[in-house]
């Protein structure tokens, strides 16, 4: 998992619209913006966190926003097998199920249940994350966003396929025939490709990362804790001291 690090871009994440921004006392609704893969399980577990850690703060009112990243932008559109691409990642056999291990560790005490074992191929996610986008329209990017974790994680699926993410999507709510359409073109392609390369250029690398207020940024799924005294910050209620623990 990524160590905590907490940083102001010299360009605030206008992250996601290109926009140029300042940090300012929030008033009212809180954006979060979270750049996340959907095949990155630190990411689910980060989800978990975010949402316990809103919990502990109720008079605070969120809005969410899901940004795309991708782990392996140059992965086949039809993806590869799950054998192929631990064989390719890890050094070993072992070195894998040690990683496993301890993300398996984690969830459980978020309530996820990995199941590494069903999955049987990994996919390219652009077509997961053009699907959000399109959720995100209707607003219900974070119901897709968690059906999509759940699907890959828990059941195993091939979340870059076509029928697969329609069905997905129809179990979040969205019209399963109107996915099919959407996912068989490119729209929102260029979308999803130019809001990733807006995340590497300003210095995110690695996911789960999570903007506050279009200002300040925290890396990493961590505890819910953490993110408290970031609230404040973005809030402009606490000076920020950028630390790395």
């Amino acid at each position: 998992m990524a160590r905590l690090t907490l940083f102001q871009p010299e360009h605030s994440p206008g992250i996601l619209t290109g926009r140029h921004a300042s940090v300012k006392r929030r008033k009212g609704i809180m954006q979060i913006d979270i750049v996340s893969d959907v095949i990155c399980p630190w990411c689910f577990i980060g989800k978990r966190r975010l949402e316990r850690a809103l919990a502990l703060r109720p008079d605070l009112s969120a809005t969410l926003s899901w940004r795309a990243f991708q782990l392996n932008p140059e992965m086949p559109s039809e993806g590869i097998s799950r054998e192929v691409y631990i064989t390719a990642k890890f050094a070993n056999v072992r070195a894998a199920e040690r990683l496993y291990a301890t993300v398996s560790a984690a969830g459980r005490g978020e309530g996820i249940d990995f199941a590494f074992e069903r999955i049987r191929r990994t996919p390219n996610t652009l077509r997961a994350h053009r699907l959000i986008r399109l959720a995100a329209n209707e607003g219900g990017a974070d119901q897709v966003v968690e059906a999509l974790f759940r699907a890959y994680f828990l059941e195993g699926l091939d979340i870059g396929d076509v029928d697969t993410l329609a069905v997905i999507a129809a179990r979040a709510g969205l019209d399963e025939r109107e996915v099919q359409g959407y996912l068989a073109g490119e729209a929102g392609a260029t979308e999803v490709r130019a809001e990733e390369h807006r995340a590497r250029r300003l210095g995110i690398h690695a996911v789960p990362c999570f903007v506050l207020d279009r200002g300040y940024a925290i890396s990493g799924a961590q505890e819910p804790e953490m993110f408290l005294p970031l609230f404040d910050i973005a809030a402009g209620v606490a000076d920020p001291a950028p630390a790395e623990v």
